[in-house]
């Protein structure tokens, strides 16, 4: 039997013994209450002690919260290397939300909207200690015994991010944009590298929504020409079920994992605060990395700390900065083509 862990509490409202809580707006417009911080007492994720246990939450809810697996000193090491050669950098980077090469984007605090895509793709020469760091710490082996978990067998590292402020993700299932070729057997992991703050963006799930089917990417909802038309979709689909938005506090060190099929992304910003974390996506070893549910990508794989590694876009390779180049050179032209390459393999 799978078990159930009930913390609706947490999300959706306060009770008398409960700690102190932050209304803010749900994706799907619904006032809602998050925890301000981690209550020992009746936190439910302190409360799943064995891997069994893990495994049993995140197959029932479609997620699952890890605390305190990764130091805190590795934690700061990643931060204190973005500070000192990352946030610096005037040039063009890929990013996550358009996979294009951008400048950074600052919020009127100074910090980084559009986020890092690929962080094992970085040019050693410019960004040495933060690539290090932030492989160190999605290969770590905190995170790792929890992939292994959840996945049944170890998994290879697919796509990874770097956030410092918050782009207010949209509602979204990984899967729509990739997955295993086994679809909804990718997992991922998001890793605070600080306390997060309620008003700095939290990232929240739909509980359960990981067992609903949707329209695939393609026709009426494809990616190229049609991605908000898929956006208002996931928001039906979390109305019609009556779905629950959770945004649990995390803490520095602590590991949030998803199911590629699990309806998530950020809330809303309230006040100056960062949200600085990693994100990696993970395939099962014997699988294979699909994109737009539709192509399956053949991976340009390399060993980093024991974790296969895809590298799609490796900067410390010529032919890959000189393709960086014309991308920001003639970057209309490139996404046009991309739309169109897009639309061809997702009709």
């Amino acid at each position: 039997m799978t078990a159930h862990y009930d913390d609706h509490r947490s999300a959706a409202g306060a009770g008398v013994d409960d700690p102190p809580g932050f209304s803010i707006r749900a994706p799907h417009g619904e006032t809602i209450r998050i925890p301000f911080d981690v209550d020992e007492r009746t936190d439910p994720y302190l409360q799943l002690r064995s891997p069994a246990q893990r495994r049993d939450y995140y197959d029932a809810e479609g997620y699952v919260i890890v605390r305190g697996a990764v130091p805190p000193a590795l934690c700061d090491e990643a931060r204190a290397a973005f500070a000192r050669e990352v946030k610096p950098f005037g040039g063009f980077i890929y990013r996550q939300a358009t996979a294009v090469p951008e400048r950074h984007v600052l919020d009127a605090h100074g910090h980084m909207l559009n986020s890092l895509l690929n962080i094992q793709d970085l040019d050693r020469r410019r960004f040495p200690a933060f690539r290090e760091a932030g492989m160190r710490i999605l290969t770590h082996d905190g995170v790792q015994r929890v992939v292994r978990t959840l996945l049944g067998e170890g998994g290879t590292l697919v796509q990874s991010m770097y956030f410092d402020g918050n782009p207010a993700t949209w509602a979204h299932q990984d899967s729509y944009y990739l997955d295993s070729t086994t679809i909804g057997r990718m997992v991922a992991v998001w890793v605070a590298v600080e306390d997060i703050h309620p008003g700095a963006g939290r990232f929240y799930v739909y509980p359960g929504s990981h067992a609903i089917d949707m329209a695939k990417n393609g026709g009426d909802f494809d990616i190229a020409f049609h991605h908000d038309r898929y956006k208002q979709l996931v928001l039906d689909v979390i109305r019609r079920h009556g779905l629950v938005c959770r945004a649990p506090a995390l803490r520095k060190g602590d590991l949030f994992f998803w199911n590629a099929k699990t309806i998530h992304g950020s809330l809303e910003t309230r006040g100056p605060h960062a949200r600085s974390s990693f994100t990696g996506h993970f395939v099962p070893s014997s699988t294979g990395l699909l994109q737009f549910q539709t192509r399956a990508r053949r991976m340009k794989l390399h060993d980093v700390n024991g974790v296969p590694v895809h590298h799609p876009k490796d900067q410390n390779h010529l032919w890959n900065r000189a393709l960086l180049g014309l991308e920001t050179t003639f970057p209309t032209a490139f996404q046009r083509a991309k739309k169109m390459a897009i639309k061809a393999v997702t009709r």
